[in-house]
């Protein structure tokens, strides 16, 4: 991954490939392309240690099925 800011995804699919993810605009809901759809997550205020610094946490709140 860039020096890009980064974030933690929560909740979503168990499946998942990726919980550590670039962020373009802080604070700003976040689209995950995944199975056919977009995973939402939304910013919280909550942070987390990983071994890539302390990140900001982003839960999920739905998804988005693209049309097809």
């Amino acid at each position: 991954m860039s020096d890009a800011m980064k974030a933690v995804l929560e909740g979503g699919p168990d499946d998942l490939p990726e919980r550590i993810v670039p962020v373009d605009d802080p604070g700003q809901e976040l689209k995950v392309p995944f199975r056919g759809g977009y995973e939402h997550f939304r910013s919280t205020t909550r942070t987390q240690n990983t071994d890539q610094g302390q990140l900001p946490v982003y839960e999920w709140w739905e998804r988005t099925e693209l049309p097809g």
